[in-house]
This record gives C-alpha cells, sequence and structure tokens, in this order.
C-alpha cells in the first residue's frame, strides 16, 4: 500500500484530489472496527473462509466510498479492479451475491458495534474540533427499497421487505407570480434521519425508519436518544436549524427550556382563510404575518413599516418591537 502523507483536517480539495483507491486507505485507516472484525471472526471459528471477513468488510466501506448503489455494482467493479480487490483483501475470485447476502445479516446482529463505531468517531471529533456540534441541523432523506414490495404474506422469504413501507412528502411553496405550486414525491422504502453539524456538514446522529414516519416523530426520539446516550451534546449545541417539517410547539419548547438551544425552524403557514396579515386586538393598526412579521399601519395613509426590533425581554420570554418612526426619525401622517 502506498503511503498517503498527513493531511491537514478537512482539507477536501487535498482530499479530492486523490485517487479513489487512496481515499479508500483513508477510511479504512480511520474507521474504528476492530472489535466488529474480532467479534465476526471468533463466530465463524474454524468454518470455511474463502472470503475473509476483514476482506468483505472492506469491500462493502469501498462500495459506500465509490457510491455503488447496489452489491451488483460494486461486484463488477471487484472483477474489473485487481488493485482494488488486492486493497481489500481478497486473494482470490470476487465474493458471491449470496456471499454478501450472508454477510449483511451478520452484520444485523451485531448493530450496537456499528453504533459504537459512529459514537467513538463523534467523540473523536469533538476531541479534534472544540466547536464540532455548537451549530446544528436536522433534515431527513427518502431511501428507496430496491426489493419487492410487500405482499398480504408478511413471512420474510428473502424475496421481499417486508419492513419497508410507503412514504409521501408535499412540497408547496408561491411562484414570483403569486401562484401557488405543490410537488408530491412518493416512494417505497425508508428515511434516513440525520443531525449534523451545520458547519462542518458531518453527522452527529442518524437514525433510519420505515418512510411512513414522521419527520417531528422521529426528531423527538433522537433528541431522547442523545440525552440518555450523549447529553453533552445537547448541552454544548447552541442552534438547531430545520425546514418547515420540524415546526412544532413542542420540539420548540423543549430545545429552549430544556437545553437553552435556539431553533432556527421554519414556520408553516397554519391561517386557512388566506389572510396575509391580522390584527392585534389591543392595537388596530398593528398588523402581523403568519412568519411572526410585525408591522405598524399608518391610520392615515394606511402604509405599512415594518416595526423595529427592540431586543429580547427575558422577564416575559418575548421579543420587543418599537415604533418605526419613533426610532428611524420618518415622518408619519398617523
Amino acid at each position: 500500500m502506498a503511503i498517503i502523507p498527513q493531511l491537514s483536517l478537512f482539507g477536501w480539495e487535498e482530499i479530492e484530489e486523490l485517487g479513489d483507491l487512496e481515499r479508500l486507505s483513508l477510511v479504512m485507516e480511520a474507521m474504528p472496527d476492530e472489535e466488529l472484525m474480532q467479534t465476526l471472526e471468533t463466530e465463524r471459528g474454524r468454518g470455511r473462509n474463502d472470503y475473509p471477513i476483514r476482506a468483505m468488510w472492506n469491500s462493502i466501506l469501498a462500495g459506500i466510498v465509490f457510491q455503488h448503489e447496489s452489491i451488483e455494482k460494486l461486484r463488477r467493479e471487484l472483477a474489473r479492479n485487481g488493485q482494488l480487490r488486492h486493497l481489500c483483501g481478497f486473494q482470490g475470485q470476487v465474493p458471491s451475491s449470496w456471499a454478501y447476502t450472508r454477510f449483511f445479516k451478520k452484520l444485523l446482529h451485531h448493530a450496537d458495534l456499528i453504533q459504537a463505531m459512529f459514537d467513538s468517531l463523534v467523540q473523536e471529533l469533538r476531541k479534534l474540533l472544540p466547536d464540532f456540534g455548537k451549530h446544528l441541523a436536522i433534515d431527513s432523506k427518502a431511501i428507496p427499497s430496491y426489493a419487492r414490495h410487500k405482499t398480504r404474506n408478511r413471512t420474510p422469504d428473502g424475496r421481499r421487505d417486508t419492513e419497508a413501507t410507503y412514504g409521501v412528502k408535499t412540497y408547496r411553496g408561491v411562484k414570483e407570480d403569486g401562484t401557488s405550486w405543490e410537488k408530491v414525491v412518493r416512494w417505497f422504502g425508508y428515511k434516513l434521519h440525520l443531525i449534523v453539524d451545520a458547519v462542518y456538514e458531518l453527522p452527529v446522529h442518524f437514525s433510519l425508519t420505515p418512510a411512513h414516519v414522521a419527520d417531528i416523530t422521529e426528531a423527538h426520539r433522537m433528541i431522547d436518544h442523545l440525552e440518555e446516550s450523549r447529553p453533552e451534546m445537547l448541552e454544548h449545541a447552541e442552534t438547531l436549524a430545520a425546514d418547515k417539517a420540524y415546526d412544532d410547539t413542542k420540539l420548540i419548547r423543549r430545545l429552549w427550556d430544556d437545553h437553552q438551544i435556539k431553533p432556527v425552524i421554519d414556520i408553516r403557514n397554519s391561517w386557512k382563510d388566506g389572510e396575509s396579515t391580522r390584527s392585534f386586538t389591543k392595537w388596530e393598526n398593528v398588523v402581523y404575518t403568519y412568519k411572526g412579521e410585525v408591522y405598524c399601519v399608518c391610520p392615515v395613509t394606511g402604509k405599512e413599516r415594518t416595526m423595529t426590533n427592540g431586543g429580547f425581554e427575558k422577564g416575559r420570554n418575548t421579543l420587543k418591537k418599537r415604533c418605526p418612526a419613533k426610532q428611524y426619525g420618518i415622518s408619519c401622517q398617523g
């Protein structure tokens, strides 16, 4: 194996300049997988060792690094690339599809060790990067299943995906001309839920669920898990960004009241009557939008002006809003 010189941390342009095999070597060297390898090798014992445990595991890492969507694509790459076979540790032929199926089943029995590997890498990042985890973001991604859809017979038979479900996600917005648009995405499979560091774009926590599980439901579960297993991550975090799918009062209050994490979450339009603004009952000339934008309306001309921010009043847990005419010296007929 060629010796790879020490690279600066997160110098992505340097990593992109490396060849595929060199990037794979970096991943294999950094992966804390020794406990998993020893466990699998102990289970195999003195059985057949046509395809060594470590070689199989390294080839799966290669499939992830090279972004192969299926095992068959990975097998074709292994058959074509002799250097890749040697780097993974294969001395003979390429493993069969059935060999990978058996190996994945073994990995599923040790999900706790894989989770421990992930947690170990996160802890290592916290040591190297003191500000890692300060600014977080959460989102989900659709993961389609390439297996056959389940039928009424839900008995696992290896031919159908009996755990995947159907998911639907609707995107809505307003065009520049004022007309609304809607896009509906449907898939059969799963959802990958991620909490990531918004600065370094690296994961802090992950969860995989059937496709029908709502984003906000899993968000609460992920916060529960962090509270139990890694509370220091929540204590260190300052902000959490998310889209409209996570606009939930319970989550917002939980982040701020329990952990002093500022939620930066886009708000959903829950106004069903089509109003653009609503007025306060105490001040007839003050109106607000569903996003919380506050305007002062001149009672003479009807012109709307954005009220200025006056800071945060901790005693009442509210934001202050000031008269724009008074703050900016604007001449207002009202």
